[in-house]
């Protein structure tokens, strides 16, 4: 695009990011059991299994070496600031550097969904968690966040991993999860910039001809259409 010389300013309004940070964060692994009465029972968790045993310790002992292998949900991924962004909390803090600056105490829940596949010795899937197994977790961070900003959070990546303990009567399911989550600071602010106008660009010449011109090799004018060159008419005669 073409544009004036003459530059002048202008007032725009852009979203600015006042402070971020990334952090791994650790979840503490969940343990699962059979006949647990507190709502963790293994055979509740995967009662949707096909198969005529009564308990999920007699449908495991058909697949003793069986891998358990649980999944993130991504859909179901959700952060959210717990504090009050109207009312946070202002610490001082002291730098590497010395300098003393405040910042404000911000907490973020976070909650992470997964599902549980179990395959068998040969990778065959023999079964699925009937409900996703849940994590819940707050973390607390000190950032510029100003009244007015707004705190973001992203679960950028994470690793799951799920191990299934089976002795013949004893048997455990855990799951730990590790992510990491960055966490962005942002409000709309106007700034005023130097600029210019522009115009529009002169269009390129382009055909939507499908049928492009049919390209013959150069021709003998001397030859065609049956003239004969003097060359010709010496060696004939």
């Amino acid at each position: 695009m073409s544009t004036d010389h003459e530059k002048h300013n202008v007032c725009i309004s852009v979203p600015k990011v006042f402070d971020w940070v990334t952090r791994q964060v650790d979840l503490p692994t969940a343990c699962y059991h059979e006949g647990n009465k507190s709502g963790s029972d293994l055979s509740e968790l995967f009662k949707c299994r096909d198969s005529e045993a009564e308990s999920f310790t007699e449908f495991i002992k058909q697949f003793p070496k069986c891998e358990a292998v649980c999944r993130v949900i991504e859909s179901e991924i959700y952060t959210k600031e717990v504090t009050d962004p109207h009312n946070r909390m202002q610490v001082e803090v002291s730098m590497p550097n010395g300098e003393e600056v405040t910042l404000e105490k911000v907490k973020i829940l976070i909650k992470v969904s997964v599902d549980v596949d179990l395959y068998d010795e040969a990778g065959n899937h023999i079964c699925t968690s009937c409900e996703p197994f849940e994590f819940t977790k707050v973390e607390t961070f000190y950032l510029c966040a100003p009244e007015g900003t707004e705190v973001c959070a992203f679960v950028t990546a994470g690793q799951c991993d799920a191990e299934l303990i089976f002795d013949g009567s004893y048997m455990q399911l855990d799951l730990s999860f590790s992510f990491c989550l960055d966490v962005h600071v942002l409000a709309d602010v106007l700034l005023e910039i130097e600029a210019a106008y522009c115009k529009p660009r002169l269009e390129f010449p382009i055909s939507d001809v499908l049928c492009k011109e049919t390209k013959f090799p150069p021709q003998c004018p001397t030859l065609f259409p049956g003239k004969k060159s003097k060359s010709h008419s010496k060696s004939a005669s």
